[in-house]
């Protein structure tokens, strides 16, 4: 395979493409038997995982760690193990069992997901991109993860793990752009393996390292198994020349934190729960009013038909 690289990224010097060929191949060979060792047990990837168990997991790991994702998805999966059973349960419900894993949006989407799985493919996952694309919350890195994933198909599958590890082993960059880049696209591609299984192999050790070694503040480079031809370990760890474009994530006092604390005593209440009890999950009235009517406006809170001043989960 030869390796061509964007002219606007920043890659270390290789006067011969075939060198620069080696390079990346050896990059992978490195990343890959460190994965055979060091991928964690996680049920999405065993052998008896499905393509829609495989679907679940990456919408529910979107912005959210394995940590806080795994037993979630294990309830799930056991309660609703195929689309047709998630598309025939009850909205409260689905959104009950999200629980605290945020972004509840995201249950909702899959819920449609579900429903036009069974509408269009007859309850099976489709293996096909545009098949996918065309699913409900599913977006270019899910289709691809799932391509590859489940099916073991060849997939460019580039989340936050894959792009920092390719800016420091290749461009020796700190951290990749705050914005997923043209050039990063076209690194990415040009990196994965033409064949399916070695593709699908590459794509879940590149994440798996970025997710345990090559992290985004505090890398373990003793520990890498291509710390001897990473670009930004050569460079001396130049420090992120971007820093002063990426903005941190505050979550206390934020509306986020006031619509999960709303979802929270929804979620728990059994019946209909009165305005005036959802406004207190914050001292500012003004805040908790904004974030109710933008739980209705979402769809993830319903008022009652007989009285505006309860609410409750969609049905």
């Amino acid at each position: 395979m030869r390796c061509v690289v964007p002219h606007n990224v920043r890659v270390p010097i290789l006067t011969d493409p075939l060198a620069a060929a080696h390079d990346v191949a050896t990059l992978r060979d490195a990343v890959v038997a460190w994965f055979e060792d060091a991928a964690r047990d996680l049920p999405w990837r065993r052998p008896d995982r499905t393509a829609w168990g495989v679907l679940v997991s990456e919408v529910m790991l979107q912005q959210t760690p394995v940590v806080r994702v795994e037993p979630v998805w294990r309830a799930w999966m056991l309660r609703w193990p195929t689309p047709a059973d998630l598309a025939a349960a009850s909205t409260a419900d689905v959104l009950r069992a999200w629980d605290r894993l945020g972004y509840p949006r995201r249950a909702l989407r899959l819920q449609e997901c579900a429903r036009a799985v069974v509408a269009r493919h007859g309850g099976a996952v489709p293996d096909d991109e545009d098949a996918l694309l065309a699913l409900p919350g599913v977006g270019e890195y899910t289709a691809a993860a799932v391509r590859a994933f489940a099916f073991g198909r060849r997939s460019v599958v580039v989340d936050t793990n894959v792009r920092r590890v390719l800016a420091r082993t290749l461009t020796g960059t700190a951290l990749p752009e705050p914005s997923y880049t043209a050039a990063e696209r076209a690194l990415a591609q040009a990196v994965a393996p033409a064949d399916d299984d070695a593709s699908a192999r590459w794509a879940a050790a590149s994440m798996e390292l970025g997710a345990l070694v090559c992290t985004a503040r505090a890398p373990r480079c003793a520990s890498c198994p291509v710390r001897s031809s990473c670009a930004w370990r050569a460079a001396g760890h130049p420090p992120d020349e971007l820093a002063h474009r990426r903005r941190g994530q505050a979550w206390h006092g934020t509306d986020r934190q006031v619509r999960g604390r709303v979802m929270a005593l929804l979620r728990e209440a059994s019946d209909p729960v009165d305005r005036e009890r959802l406004l207190l999950v914050t001292d500012d009235r003004a805040q908790a009013d904004r974030c109710l009517a933008g739980l209705v406006e979402d769809g993830l809170v319903e008022p009652s038909e007989t009285d505006p001043d309860l609410f409750a989960l969609p049905a």
